[in-house]
């Protein structure tokens, strides 16, 4: 989960506003820290054991690389995982990164986006099960075209998350997920990130969620990372993370949002039915890069354009 700045994109208009289910506790999850280097974002830390560099600022472009090894190197992680602008990225080939994924038009509509990885452990560069996940593609691709819109449950409505709910979006996501790579579990987390252009939906039954997702919004690229989806384990099957994304995909685009995007669990068939469904495009693979779930997996990069088409 990412915490970035507003501002308006010069190609996308976008403004600058930014149960019993749940009674299992909410421990204390081991998560990565934020910090900069420089004026650049990274996560890093000992769950996903690796250093994820976020936002690169141009500035710090001519160093970067050398300072993601040595931070690297002094905490034994096994991989730098960097999300930069295609023009940026011949700086970390020539360092030994490699293009996992790409989104086109990810920076403001116009520039697409590379995902990098540098290993430093040769098991991390190589899936646990590749046929596995050749097989989840092959089937999202596959019912990709049987598309039919979601809908939602008697006595359902999706709504915009508010801060006095963060209590019960904590339990739900406890109750989902064993671990995860940003403190989800945080109810004052959860609070703060609603503070700044992360915006959560949940799909509420009797006024209690009992799915959510979010879109963190980044206007300086005037793009969305559409990700957190979680549905308690009693209402799977019925596309309420589908229904999710069909919502936020309607308010990124009245947002003047060019491009969404989201970094799946590689493993799951129905996420990526989801997103293939939605009509998102798959983007590459990125070989175990995010601890999830109580264990590292690899994750699926889908994209979709919501530029309108441009006229001469």
């Amino acid at each position: 989960m990412k915490l970035k700045s507003n501002s308006t994109s010069r190609h996308c208009r976008a403004p600058l506003t930014g149960a019993a289910s749940l009674s299992r506790p909410i421990a204390s999850r081991p998560t990565d820290t934020l910090e900069h280097i420089g004026n650049s974002l990274v996560q890093h830390g000992p769950l996903n054991k690796r250093a994820y560099l976020m936002h690169l600022a141009p500035q710090d472009e001519p160093d970067i690389v050398p300072r993601l090894e040595q931070l690297a190197r002094e905490h034994g992680y096994t991989k730098i995982f960097a999300k930069v602008q295609e023009t940026m990225a011949p700086r970390f080939t020539r360092s030994g990164f490699s293009t996992e994924a790409f989104v086109p038009g990810m920076f403001n509509g116009r520039e697409g986006g590379a995902f990098l990885g540098r290993y430093f452990a040769d098991w991390r560069k190589r899936p646990e099960d590749p046929q596995m996940l050749a097989d989840v593609l092959e089937t999202a691709h596959a019912k990709a075209a049987t598309l039919s819109r979601p809908r939602l449950p008697r006595d359902a409505a999706i709504v915009r998350m508010t801060p006095d709910q963060t209590e019960h979006m904590a339990a739900l996501y406890a109750a989902v997920f064993d671990s995860y790579p940003f403190p989800i579990f945080d109810p004052d987390y959860l609070r703060r990130s609603m503070a700044t252009n992360v915006r959560y939906y949940g799909v509420l039954v009797h006024g209690r969620p009992v799915a959510l997702a979010s879109a963190e919004m980044d206007f300086t690229l005037a793009a969305a990372e559409m990700t957190d989806f979680a549905t308690l384990p009693e209402y799977r099957g019925r596309k309420l993370a589908g229904a999710l994304l069909e919502h936020m995909g309607r308010k990124m685009q009245q947002a003047g949002l060019c491009t969404l995007y989201t970094i799946a669990r590689a493993a799951s068939f129905g996420m990526n039915i989801t997103f293939a469904r939605a009509g998102y495009v798959f983007g590459g693979t990125l070989p175990n890069n995010t601890h999830i779930a109580g264990d590292l997996e690899s994750m699926h990069v889908w994209y979709l354009s919501l530029r309108p088409e441009e006229t001469t």
